[in-house]
């Protein structure tokens, strides 16, 4: 193994790496508390709202593989700064959007560059530390990830307090910047030419199948799941993953290597994964416009009351360790989920007249049954494969995880987009008037005001929070399913010889390529 001199740049590099993991952190939820002010600005409703926060997470579900590959084979600086100046470009492009279609084409955009800087941040790390420093590295870079979170829902409700909109693109641009001069400065070259070549036929394959299943999920509430186009689609996204799967499995080197799937702990832990990024997901998609056009609160006060859940999170973030010390990942796995399966059916009995209170009683529950569940999935799913397929395990842990958040925003949204359009009363109005009262809470809001109708904005309230009632029932059923599943089939508790964590089994990888 080479020796590596210590830089003594090497921590302002970090800081470089945090900025760029942090910016994209909360990009994932900084959108959430803006899209109901973006629906009434731009008169987006529930689909089009459902294709902002999923553009990104398609795109950059689908290109995460073929993006470590390139960084692999032309160089991980080259390609981590490529994909900064991308996001960059992209947040501009949104910043400065002027209709739904313009901000879907900036947000699929900023996705390439999320999928480029995500896996090389932290392969650039092997060639800054020592080993004795380089966990300390990879768990900072991690939780800089982690930390924008909470972070995204308190600066958006800021920025939309003080600016428009677009300013939840926007201050994305300065870090992104400072990502890039620090990249250029501060970070060596490293390449790995032995890697596999990036598929390009699988790249599209994958891009291709799970957007037509995303499209069919967001359009079938609209368009009804008998319609041609939402059939076709469908029919398109099964054939699409179909040739994928059989793809990957015939050629030498696949990108997607489906063989680990037949490893039970990494199988049934990244299914444990993928349902709570799409129970997350989900939730943060329904959640901010009940709090801001059911409770009445702004987008600031919406960041700040969705705290209790990033609470529980970082309270369970800290008592996982210890959990899967004393009774294994399976204890933790399956209680998490637990948790989060009582916390949907709780959050189910919310009505319109329940207040904050209860509200933030199930989001801290939501929150610590995220972090009991998720962060030992992720780590007994690489811990359960041979240390030398622990980098392509990641990959396709983390391409599940987000394909789970896709599906998640696009099922769930569109539960409560079909629910509230059967619960709506528009008896009395226009047919347009009616149309448009039926696209989203906030578009009942705004026609509700225009109309002076207090019946409709009483019966807009009750229908969403009965949609939001009925997603959060099917959140917990998915949790309390997975609960089962994780207790009848995880791994008990692992051997010694198991038990590293994912980090030290990243840089472990990275060592080996250098």
């Amino acid at each position: 193994m080479e020796i590596i001199t210590p830089d003594p740049r090497r921590w302002w590099a970090l800081a470089a790496l945090v900025a760029s993991m942090l910016t994209l952190g909360f990009d994932l939820t900084i959108l959430n508390v803006a899209l109901p002010t973006m629906a009434a600005d731009l008169d987006a409703g529930t689909g089009a709202q459902q294709w902002m926060a999923d553009a990104y997470v398609v795109v950059f579900a689908a290109l995460m593989l073929p993006a470590g590959l390139l960084g692999d084979r032309f160089g991980r600086r080259r390609m981590l700064i490529t994909g900064l100046a991308i996001f960059l470009a992209g947040s501009l492009v949104g910043a400065l959007a002027g209709d739904v279609n313009a901000v879907i084409a900036a947000r699929a955009v900023m996705g390439v560059g999320g999928a480029l800087v995500t896996p090389l941040a932290l392969s650039v790390l092997p060639t800054l530390f020592a080993p004795d420093e380089r966990t300390k590295a990879v768990g900072i870079v991690s939780a800089a990830s982690a930390l924008g979170l909470p972070l995204g829902p308190i600066i958006g409700g800021w920025l939309l307090n003080h600016f428009w909109w677009g300013s939840v693109f926007l201050v994305n641009v300065p870090m992104a910047a400072i990502g890039i001069a620090a990249c250029v400065f501060l970070l060596p070259e490293t390449r790995d030419p032995s890697s596999p070549r990036v598929d390009a036929p699988s790249a599209a394959l994958t891009a291709g199948g799970l957007g037509a299943l995303v499209y069919a999920i967001i359009e079938a509430p609209t368009r009804g799941w008998g319609d041609p186009l939402v059939l076709g689609m469908l029919t398109a996204s099964v054939l699409l993953i179909a040739a994928l799967v059989l793809r990957e499995r015939r050629v030498p080197r696949p990108m997607l290597d489906m063989t680990l799937l037949t490893h039970r702990g990494f199988l049934f832990n990244t299914i444990a994964a993928t349902l709570v990024n799409f129970i997350l997901s989900g939730l943060l998609f329904v959640l901010p416009p009940f709090l801001q056009a059911v409770l009445g609160h702004d987008a600031l006060g919406t960041g700040v009351r969705l705290l209790p859940m990033m609470g529980g999170l970082l309270v369970a973030s800290r008592l996982a360790p210890k959990v899967v010390a004393r009774f294994g990942p399976r204890a933790s796995v399956s209680a998490g989920l637990v948790v989060l399966a009582f916390a949907g059916l709780l959050g189910s009995r919310t009505t319109v007249d329940s207040g904050y209170g209860f509200v933030a009683l199930w989001l801290s529950l939501t929150g610590f049954g995220f972090g009991l569940s998720l962060i030992p999935a992720m780590n007994g799913g690489l811990s359960a494969l041979p240390r030398d397929r622990a980098g392509s395990g990641s990959g396709l842990l983390m391409t599940m995880r987000q394909v789970g958040g896709a599906i998640g925003i696009a099922l769930l949204g569109s539960l409560l987009a079909g629910t509230f359009r059967d619960r709506l009363d528009v008896t009395g109005l226009p047919a347009p008037a009616a149309d448009t009262a039926g696209e989203s809470v906030v578009a009942a809001h705004l026609v509700a005001q225009r109309t002076g109708s207090t019946d409709l904005l009483a019966s807009a309230n009750s229908a969403y929070v009965h949609g939001m009632g009925v997603v959060l029932l099917v959140c917990g059923i998915a949790a309390l399913v997975a609960a089962l599943l994780a207790a009848a089939f995880l791994p008990g508790t692992p051997r010694p010889a198991e038990t590293s964590t994912a980090a030290d089994l990243a840089a472990e990888e990275a060592d080996a390529r250098q």
